[in-house]
């Protein structure tokens, strides 16, 4: 009888290690699984004898300097503002792709999922605002739940894999393409400090320089992305959120090599991305900002008009929202359905588009950072509980919809014996 030795056994640990997490990253809700795992971490940890150095790591400085000149953040404020300048990056290419060769190029794909967009963002921040009007600082919030997380609507959605249409998950992602865009345009607006003109004029320059090199095709990666970072510092001391700065670098990466038209930078670097901001980026925000001291939580600050409007924009308003927006697009006869969605899924959908989550912690972090209002209540409470709420609820319906689609498509398929039509 042999025996392996012990280097063999430990490789074969390895590899199959090795498999199963290859295999788990593979899946396409691994994103949105890992965000949970990163939240839930972050509130036990706030919630334990290490809460003191939970707030020791994202209070901790970090420090680039070059002579007098210095940027001097918290851990918590890098990533932030830093790693989701990349995720907003990834975010423009994402769009720019889209735009210029995907789902967004024919302006009939995108009517019905804009009515929803639209309706989805719009009726959460009437929702809070109305909750909200007699307190002006509050009021400063009004964005936080017309956001939608991609990624994690995304994930519960994989989760019920074959189930769903496939025309399903386009919509979603298109609607949520369109909510990004929506979403960046109120952080643009509403959402910078004092501006610093030295800076802005700087900005400016790197701007002018992209558009040059792109009238010019040029299709060099590091270069463009040398000037982004020059223009990242220039929109950081400038007052206008830093974040702008990749969305707006992504905008002049060209979309096709002129030389080599096979060659797309846009697509390649959306790609090369796809793992860190997925796997990375997005957890290590979760985590940075969700830790929640639920023993510093009064029954006063859970019901805070805030919280409450946070809670019902995400839960009621999304949903109301996203259904009416498309349901008038329909009505209306300016869209229709897909052949193979019907009301209830779309339903299904509007009810995950509540999941808000790191948008919606971005924005809240964005609304209330200076104000010191949250020593009376917390934002976050509101958002994870409505996410998780518009999570639940989604995936209910989604389930039942769909498993009654599939009792009604075994009893086409049967009918085709008599008919011939074929079931698409």
């Amino acid at each position: 009888m042999t025996h392996k030795h012990e280097p063999d056994v430990i490789d074969d640990v390895i590899e199959e290690v090795h498999d199963v997490v290859s295999d788990f990253l593979n899946r396409q809700a691994a994103p949105g699984i890992l965000l949970m795992l990163a939240t839930v971490l972050a509130l036990i940890i706030a919630n334990s004898p290490l809460d003191t150095v939970y707030d020791q790591l994202i209070t901790m400085p970090v420090q680039i300097s070059a002579g007098s000149w210095a940027i001097d953040k918290p851990l918590l404020l890098w990533i932030n503002d830093g790693l989701m300048a990349i995720f907003f990056f990834h975010v423009g290419l994402e769009l720019k792709r889209e735009i210029c060769e995907g789902e967004l190029s024919n302006p009939s794909n995108i009517v019905l999922p804009t009515g929803g967009a639209i309706g989805g963002m719009v009726v959460p921040a009437l929702i809070y605002v109305s909750i909200n009007w007699d307190n002006p600082v509050a009021v400063a919030g009004w964005a936080i739940p017309a956001a939608t997380d991609i990624a994690f609507a995304l994930g519960v959605l994989a989760l019920l894999g074959s189930r769903v249409p496939t025309s399903l998950k386009v919509f979603l992602v298109t609607l949520a393409i369109i909510d990004d865009i929506g979403a960046i345009v109120i952080i643009a607006l509403f959402y910078t400090d004092n501006i610093t003109a030295g800076a802005l004029y700087i900005a400016a320059a790197c701007l002018l320089l992209l558009w040059q090199m792109n009238k010019r095709n040029v299709v060099d990666i590091p270069a463009y992305v040398l000037v982004g970072v020059v223009l990242w510092v220039a929109m950081l001391k400038s007052g206008v959120h830093a974040t702008l700065a990749g969305v707006v670098l992504a905008a002049f990466i060209p979309m096709r090599d002129p030389n080599d038209t096979t060659y797309s930078p846009v697509t390649r670097l959306e790609h090369s991305l796809n793992g860190s901001v997925s796997f990375a980026i997005l957890p290590l925000f979760a985590f940075a900002n969700a830790g929640i001291s639920f023993g510093n939580i009064s029954p006063e600050g859970i019901f805070h008009p805030v919280t409450f409007g946070i809670f019902l924009g995400l839960v009621v308003g999304k949903q109301l929202g996203v259904f009416g927006g498309c349901l008038l697009m329909v009505k209306l006869k300016l869209a229709s359905l897909p052949h193979d969605l019907n009301l209830k899924h779309i339903y299904g959908c509007a009810l995950l588009c509540g999941v808000g989550f790191t948008m919606s912690l971005f924005i809240g972090g964005l609304a209330f950072e200076q104000t010191g209002i949250n020593q009376i209540f917390d934002e976050r409470v509101g958002i994870l509980a409505g996410s998780l709420v518009s999570a639940c609820l989604g995936y209910l319906v989604l389930r039942i919809v769909s498993d009654g689609r599939n009792n009604d498509k075994g009893v086409a398929l049967n009918a085709t014996k008599f008919t011939g039509n074929t079931v698409k």
